[in-house]
């Protein structure tokens, strides 16, 4: 079938598999993410239970506020259960607000993320209200947004405290009835620590259908971690598609462009800023860091994680050693990566990251948030973009509107906190170490359950509309499978 751009073509395209939510079907209804790679969430229907796939918020789009407050199309009161592959915001971030409207079942998690999940959300937290102060500070009389009322973060602590009793540990495949006639077994997803891909096989009748849910899919030979599993066999597989346009660049040839940036930095005394994500991002920059040093291709050059709850996730990264590959099992074990981050310093404190500010110390500094769109990295930023002797590392995919994303556009200048900053920093993307994996990485994730599976459907999610339709492409001259590709509103039948 031909795929134009057209809404109405796509529209027509999912006849087949898109549909409304009728009595005695499976339906799955997104709860964001398509079109856009924030607010992943997926509510499953069946005629007897209704499950939750992740529910995270929105982040960098217009419109993302009143999108996160809003619950639509989940009765968090009618919920059996809620089922979470990993721990980013974009897949966990409206938890509170669930449990906060009525949810007061089950959430199925593994223990890595489970753990993970709760330091994540706090942290959200922290920053949603000091957001809230500083745009309450220019509401208020004299300030330049005098007019409007004052905003409130979109939890806090109260609520975040409702999910720790809720949650069920499930290890990695382990097989588990989560509701009625509705059993899941968590794959290794190899995104971040503790990320799963999710096996749902639904009971209908006197047959069942098998739903997978791929979570984040990270990239084959990443460090720490070990490789995604691909799913063996399926009725309908939901697929991200962060990177469905292209692949990345080789590890090894990201690792060698960060290795000469940090390698210049020593020589030429520059300062290097890399926003990072708390989990996973933080870890395996840290891990390179360790490797340019092991290598002697950088002599030990300060370093600082400007993030708490970075700080916090490597911890439980050092904890859950179980899930690392060989190679990190085997650094971990010898203490080759304590010896080779000598020095490393962890500030916990803001007065610590203003200090650090003011400095023109030459050195690295990683601090989230890995979009550049919130955190601490956001300061560092307005401190140093105007400044000649600043390189600035963007490890991973920037969203539409972030700051990283602007950056990586190549913006001469950016607004931060209301401030005009001219960019005169060198600004290097190594699209490599994102922890998705790349568009053949997809494609290839599915050989397997195309193989045992004659009518697989394909359902495109978490990615923006031309990477959507570029792996469509891919997935259809490979498998002669039609990729659909919901739009907000769309129920997918089965």
């Amino acid at each position: 079938m031909r795929i134009d751009d057209s809404a109405a073509t796509i529209a027509g395209m999912l006849t087949s598999v898109v549909g409304t939510d009728r009595a005695g079907s499976i339906t799955i209804t997104p709860c964001g993410a398509v079109g856009e790679v924030t607010g992943s969430g997926y509510l499953v229907k069946t005629p007897r239970a209704k499950v939750l796939v992740d529910f995270g918020l929105f982040q960098g789009r217009p419109g993302a506020e009143q999108a996160n407050a809003s619950l639509s199309p989940v009765d968090p009161k009618a919920l059996d259960a809620v089922v979470v592959t990993h721990a980013h915001l974009d897949h966990i971030g409206r938890l509170p607000i669930l449990a906060a409207a009525g949810y007061h079942g089950p959430i199925y998690a593994t223990p890595a993320t489970a753990e993970l999940a709760t330091i994540m959300l706090e942290d959200a937290a922290k920053v949603q209200e000091q957001d809230a102060e500083r745009e309450n500070r220019h509401r208020q009389p004299g300030g330049i947004r005098q007019e409007l009322p004052p905003v409130k973060p979109l939890y806090g602590m109260d609520e975040i405290a409702l999910l720790p009793p809720l949650c069920r540990t499930l290890k990695l495949e382990e097989r588990r009835e989560i509701a009625p006639g509705v059993n899941i077994r968590f794959f290794e997803a190899g995104h971040i620590l503790g990320s799963a891909s999710v096996e749902m096989t639904i009971e209908a009748g006197s047959s069942s259908k098998t739903i997978v849910f791929s979570g984040d899919i990270g990239q084959r030979g990443s460090p720490i971690l070990n490789d995604p599993v691909l799913p063996e066999r399926a009725d309908l597989i939901i697929l991200e598609s962060t990177y469905g346009d292209r692949d990345h660049r080789s590890q090894a040839d990201s690792v060698r462009e960060f290795q000469g940036v940090l390698k210049s930095a020593v020589w030429e005394k520059r300062r290097v800023l890399v926003p990072a994500f708390a989990v996973g991002r933080t870890q395996a920059i840290l891990y390179h860091i360790a490797a340019a040093v092991r290598e002697q291709i950088i002599p030990q050059f300060p370093t600082y994680l400007d993030s708490p709850l970075g700080a916090k996730a490597t911890t439980l990264y050092v904890h859950h050693q179980e899930l690392y590959d060989r190679e990190a099992a085997h650094l971990a074990r010898t203490k080759r990566l304590e010896e080779h981050l000598r020095n490393l310093r962890v500030l916990a404190t803001s007065a610590q990251s203003k200090e650090l500010n003011d400095s023109w110390e030459p050195c690295v500094i990683i601090a989230g948030s890995g979009m550049a769109d919130g955190g601490r990295i956001v300061h560092h930023l307005k401190h140093g973009l105007w400044r000649k002797n600043v390189s600035v590392i963007l490890p991973g995919f920037m969203a539409q509107g972030t700051l990283g994303r602007r950056l990586a556009d190549g913006a001469a200048k950016v607004y931060i906190f209301g401030d005009e900053i001219p960019v005169r920093a060198t600004i290097h993307t190594i699209g490599g170490f994102s922890a998705h994996a790349g568009q053949s990485e997809l494609v290839g994730w599915l050989a397997k359950a195309m193989e045992q599976s004659a009518k697989l459907s394909v359902v495109l999610t978490h990615g923006e509309d031309p990477q959507r339709e570029a792996l469509a492409v891919k997935i259809r001259e490979r498998y002669s499978v039609e990729a659909l590709r919901p739009i907000p509103g769309d129920v997918i039948s089965l």
